[in-house]
């Protein structure tokens, strides 16, 4: 059984339902015993400007409850002045943000980096004080090495034969967290479970169940998949916790 489970509205125009934060904040209030928000902001809005100032919002939302930011997934490099001044003041407010990621730009949603996500990288050193949920198929298709560029765009089925530059942003930047929500997160373990068995150990306390969507019909096969290795013995009754509860009752101060 689910406990608890966090909102995250979605906006901007790439989005398919555009759903405002005082909606979420709503629901929220009426079920705070099972709900808690995320606020999202569109950081082409209030003058499409690299120069405009956030604070005043984003201060608000956190006033009123919201524990971070997200599902932030403007169709936008990671580089874009926008982005980065956006990064630059949420980091600044000290909420942490989940994205969205996508292998191009025009036609979806979400970030773009290129192969090997270097922009990113830039993100997580430049803002070391900004916890970064990692979330989505090119950023989750790259926990192993690619076949092909164009592998970056789905799900990968292949073992994993060489780790890929995920893990290794993980070493490299405590400020690197992993939302395993969503067919992408869950691809990215149940495509070589004895790998996932590894970075599930490695990165325990910086890892994150989540659902992505929430319907009464959904398939939740993260959540057996994850049940199945404890039951089994090849993660720890500790390590099941962190990732499915824990590690966001710490990050978030519930």
């Amino acid at each position: 059984m689910i406990e608890k489970g966090i909102l995250l509205p979605l906006i901007g125009p790439e989005t398919y339902l555009p759903q405002s934060n005082e909606e979420i904040l709503e629901t929220c209030r009426r079920y705070s015993d099972r709900f808690i928000p995320f606020c999202n902001i569109d950081p082409r809005g209030i003058g499409n400007s690299s120069d405009t100032d956030f604070t005043v919002w984003l201060n608000w939302y956190k006033d009123h409850g919201c524990k971070g930011v997200g599902e932030f997934m403007p169709n936008l490099p990671f580089m874009h002045p926008l982005v980065q001044n956006f990064f630059r003041q949420v980091e600044a407010i000290g909420l942490p943000l989940t994205f969205d990621i996508s292998d191009r730009i025009g036609g979806g949603y979400g970030l773009y980096d290129d192969p090997g996500l270097p922009q990113l990288e830039y993100c997580l050193r430049r803002f070391p004080n900004l916890k970064i949920f990692g979330h989505g198929p090119a950023f989750w298709a790259e926990i192993g090495q690619l076949e092909t560029p164009a592998d970056r765009g789905g799900y990968p089925k292949y073992p994993i034969k060489e780790e890929g530059v995920v893990p290794k942003l993980f070493r490299r930047y405590g400020n690197m967290w992993g939302d395993l929500s969503a067919g992408s997160g869950y691809n990215a373990l149940a495509r070589d479970p004895e790998y996932a068995v590894k970075f599930l150990t490695e990165f325990q306390d910086r890892l994150m169940f989540g659902t992505d969507i929430c319907r009464y019909d959904q398939k939740l096969e993260l959540s057996a998949f994850l049940l199945k290795l404890k039951a089994d013995g090849r993660i720890s009754s500790e390590i099941f916790h962190k990732i499915a509860k824990g590690n966001a009752c710490r990050v978030f101060g519930l």
